[in-house]
């Protein structure tokens, strides 16, 4: 559901960002909205690759890419090392697919208002 008051900033906003709808709508940190471009622009990146393209520490990173995949904005790949062992690969869920996900969250939001304007009974004074 849309943070409200980010949407009411939002709403203050003449020409919003990408960035600014996307933390409105998906109730995101700016920081988390910063990891999900960079992996528009660098698919298929590990933890230490976003570690260093962000510059902040892994345990951020990590949180931020959970956020993420928890809303349906990032998945995560497992590749197998040569060496042995694996390592984690993410992308970014493509963009016509978050817009769908935008417009499914504002219409479940609107339709949650509309009920709840609906509901209200005659003013008490």
């Amino acid at each position: 559901m849309p943070d409200r008051q980010a949407f009411r900033e939002l709403m203050l906003v003449e020409n919003p960002m990408f960035g600014d709808v996307m933390r409105c709508v998906f109730g995101i940190q700016a920081h988390e909205t910063r990891t999900y471009l960079t992996l528009q622009d660098e698919p298929e990146s590990t933890v230490e690759d976003l570690t260093e393209t962000l510059e902040r520490d892994r345990s951020n990173v990590t949180r931020s890419l959970a956020s993420l995949r928890e809303k349906g904005l990032v998945s995560r790949r497992r590749r197998l090392l040569d060496g042995g062992g694996h390592v984690y690969e993410y992308t970014a869920t493509p963009l016509d697919e978050v817009k769908s996900l935008m417009h499914e969250e504002l219409d479940a939001w609107a339709a949650f208002v509309h009920d709840r304007i609906d509901s209200f009974g005659p003013p008490r004074v």
